[in-house]
């Protein structure tokens, strides 16, 4: 796959804790030993997409200072010779990135965010756009060439609804004739993993947004497509979320860790309709669940 500029929106609020208060803003919220804002920067350069741009807002200094003092030991192998004066990495993760760092605004929408770093992407005829808190292994090649033999200017991940909620049918008499679990209904979340054109600016104003405007009049040209997922994808909007990504890290299963080439815990994940999904997204059969 050709290399491909990464926008990627991390300047929305933080996560609430449990007490109440803002934390660090949610791509910066920890899963493992690096940020959840590293693990789809990760995933992007396996598949070698290494020129990110950071928009930045609430919490920009933290994503900064995080950069800015990495210490690529934190999740690589190396070699301490010379009494501990020398570090030889075995590995290494961001050597071949390059990251750019704009400040777009505390208050503002996707869609404001997009049109305050064209001038980086719009001499590219693709590139690649993500909500930075957000996890998949999705086949990311695959999303790009749907994309490029289309005539679309934009593509988005769908992916099945997260809520394990149950929807009523009711009738005039308040009777309730049917139960339904939301994952089961024939409707899609957006994922929050876009392909763009650069044609898209031309369907964006100023303090307008990238779904509700852009991707609004796209539709109305058929000129908005999606690649229907149903592998893993996780958001981390909520601490539970957030535990439950920790917990997949900590067990050696981290499907969204598609770089990772060590042998990995098989027991896959637990997808929002309980069944768990191997780490090649397709799901196991109900006796392999355990």
């Amino acid at each position: 796959m050709e290399s491909m500029k990464v926008v990627l929106f991390c300047g929305g609020l933080g996560m609430r804790m449990r007490d109440g208060s803002a934390s660090a803003p949610k791509p910066m919220v920890m899963i493992g030993d690096r940020p959840l804002l590293w693990h789809v920067m990760r995933y992007y350069a396996h598949f070698g997409c290494t020129e990110f741009i950071l928009c930045l807002g609430y919490g920009a200094n933290q994503v900064k200072d995080y950069f800015l003092n990495y210490r690529e030991t934190t999740s690589n192998d190396f070699l301490l010779c010379d009494a501990g004066r020398t570090v030889k990495l075995i590995t290494s993760d961001i050597v071949n990135w390059r990251i750019t760092f704009v400040n777009t605004g505390l208050n503002a929408t996707i869609g404001e965010r997009l049109l305050r770093v064209r001038e980086y992407v719009e001499d590219d005829e693709v590139f690649l756009a993500n909500y930075a808190d957000v996890l998949t292994d999705a086949p990311l090649p695959e999303l790009v060439a749907e994309l490029e033999n289309s005539d679309a200017v934009g593509m988005l991940l769908a992916v099945p609804p997260q809520s394990s909620f149950h929807v009523a049918r009711v009738d005039e008499d308040h009777k309730v004739r049917e139960l339904k679990s939301v994952h089961t209904l024939p409707i899609r979340e957006n994922g929050g993993y876009f392909v763009l054109r650069r044609e898209i600016f031309n369907y964006l104003g100023e303090g307008e947004d990238l779904v509700d405007d852009a991707f609004g009049r796209l539709i109305g040209e058929g000129r908005l497509i999606a690649r229907c997922y149903d592998g893993f994808w996780a958001p981390a909007d909520t601490v539970k979320e957030r535990d439950q990504l920790e917990a997949l890290f900590q067990d050696g299963s981290k499907p969204w860790a598609v770089w990772d080439t060590t042998p990995r815990n098989r027991r896959g994940w637990a997808g929002p309709d309980r069944r768990r999904w191997s780490n090649n997204g397709a799901p196991f059969k109900d006796e392999e669940v355990r």
